[in-house]
């Protein structure tokens, strides 16, 4: 039996937007909240589309038009909660068995009408088998979810 706490990450932000605008901003420019030296493509990233519907995906489009499908979204609740798959194993390749994928969970709460808490939780990463751990410590590190969070408080200028 793994500790829970051992094989999740969370994080929290806290952006000067109302909830409708935070979440918005997160799911329509995901893009510009991933790195884009994040790739696992052969070619630089021309876009990151996040599909906003359970069942959409979110990929990676290649300025060749290849494209890299990494997470399926498995829960869409504007504005206040959106889920998604995490479908790259600990080799950093595209998991393609679900059995085998994590999933992270994003809620957005408004602490008051211009200010949103949200949370970020990456849970269930032992799925991913064996090396799991450099995968959780990868996600964990200032280079991972920090710096996604980070990427996406920057979209918002000082007011909201």
């Amino acid at each position: 039996m793994t500790d829970t706490a051992a094989v999740e990450v969370r994080r929290r932000i806290v952006v000067q937007a109302p909830i409708e605008r935070a979440f918005t901003v997160f799911t329509e420019r995901f893009g510009d909240v991933k790195p884009p030296e994040h790739n696992i493509l052969g070619v630089p990233i021309a876009e990151t589309v996040f599909e906003p519907k359970v069942g959409g995906h979110i990929y990676d489009r290649g300025t060749d038009g290849t494209e890299c499908r990494w997470a399926r979204v498995l829960a869409y609740e504007p504005p206040d909660r959106v889920v998604f798959s995490w479908d790259i194993g600990p080799t950093w390749q595209v998991e393609d068995d679900p059995e085998h994928t994590s999933e992270v969970e994003v809620t957005f709460v408004a602490e008051t009408p211009q200010r949103t808490v949200v949370e970020l939780t990456h849970r269930h990463l032992d799925r991913h088998g064996p090396g799991w751990e450099s995968l959780r410590d990868g996600v964990a590190h200032d280079e991972g979810w920090p710096l996604y969070l980070s990427r996406f408080a920057a979209l918002f200028p000082a007011g909201g």
